[in-house]
C-alpha cells in the first residue's frame, strides 16, 4: 500500500513539473534587442538604416570562375511590409527608397558553390549592434545566407541569417553574438562593427540552371547610449 502511494505521489510530481516546463516555453519570434548582450545599466536602442540598395554601382558580386557567372543590377520595387524608420521621419530625411538589388547566378556545374555580394567599402554601424535585419527574396531555395562582419580591431566573422526556402519578400534577422567584441575601454575611439557584405552558400543539389535573389532594407538595431549620453564638454579620444 505504501509503495502504491509513493508511485502516485511520483506521478503527481512529474505532472506538476511538466506543467511548469511548458509554462516557460514562449513563442519563437524575432530576437528582442533589449535583452541581447546587455553590458551596461542603461541602453538607448535605435533602428538605423545601413543600406537601401539604391545603386548597384556601389556593390560587387563574385563567385569562382569555374563555378558560374553572377550579375547584379538594381530594379524598381520594394517589399510592401517594410516600414519607414521613425528616426528618418522625425529628422525630415527624404531619401529615395524605391529600388532593390538583384543578383542573377548562372551555374556551370553542380558543386559546393558560393556567391559573395560585397559593398565597395565596409559599411560602418554606429553604436553597439544587437541585431541586423535584411529584406530578401529567396525564391524558395535551400541555399543559406550569411552576413560578413568585421570589428574595429580587424577581426572578421560571419553570422548566419538563415535558409532561403521561402517565397516572396521576408525580413531576415540575425543576432550579433556577444563573443564579437564591439567595445573595449582601452580603446574608446573604437566601437561597433562594420558590414563587409553577404555570402550565399549554395546547396550542391540545387546548383544548376539559373538562380535569382533580391535584397533591400539592410538595417541594424543598435545601442547609441555611449554616443548620445556624452557630455558636451567631454573631449574626443581621437588624437
Amino acid at each position: 500500500m505504501r509503495a502504491r502511494k509513493s508511485i502516485i505521489l511520483l506521478f503527481v510530481l512529474l505532472f506538476v513539473s511538466s506543467l511548469a516546463l511548458f509554462a516557460q516555453v514562449e513563442e519563437v519570434g524575432e530576437p528582442q534587442p533589449e535583452q541581447l548582450g546587455v553590458d551596461s545599466a542603461q541602453q538607448m536602442l535605435r533602428t538605423v538604416s545601413i543600406s537601401k540598395f539604391e545603386d548597384a554601382g556601389f556593390w560587387n558580386a563574385a563567385m569562382p570562375h569555374d563555378q558560374g557567372i553572377v550579375t547584379i543590377r538594381t530594379l524598381q520595387g520594394a517589399p510592401l511590409d517594410k516600414e519607414p524608420l521613425e528616426g528618418e521621419q522625425e529628422a525630415g530625411i527624404e531619401l529615395d527608397d524605391d529600388k532593390v538589388l538583384g543578383a542573377k547566378v548562372e551555374f556551370f556545374k553542380r558543386g559546393l558553390h558560393h556567391v559573395s555580394i560585397l559593398p565597395s567599402r565596409p559599411l560602418p554601424v554606429e553604436g553597439i549592434s544587437k541585431t541586423l535585419s535584411l529584406w530578401v527574396v529567396g525564391r524558395n531555395s535551400p541555399h543559406t545566407l550569411k552576413v560578413l562582419i568585421r570589428d574595429q580591431f580587424g577581426n572578421s566573422g560571419e553570422v548566419t541569417m538563415g535558409k532561403l526556402n521561402f517565397t516572396g519578400w521576408k525580413k531576415m534577422v540575425a543576432t550579433i553574438p556577444t563573443n564579437i567584441k564591439q567595445r573595449d575601454y582601452h580603446y574608446s575611439n573604437k566601437m561597433g562593427i562594420q558590414v563587409e557584405g553577404f555570402r550565399v552558400d549554395m546547396d550542391p543539389e540545387e546548383t544548376f540552371g539559373t538562380y535569382y535573389i533580391y535584397f533591400d532594407g539592410l538595417r541594424a538595431t543598435t545601442d547609441l547610449f555611449a554616443e548620445e549620453s556624452r557630455d558636451v564638454d567631454d573631449m574626443s579620444d581621437n588624437w
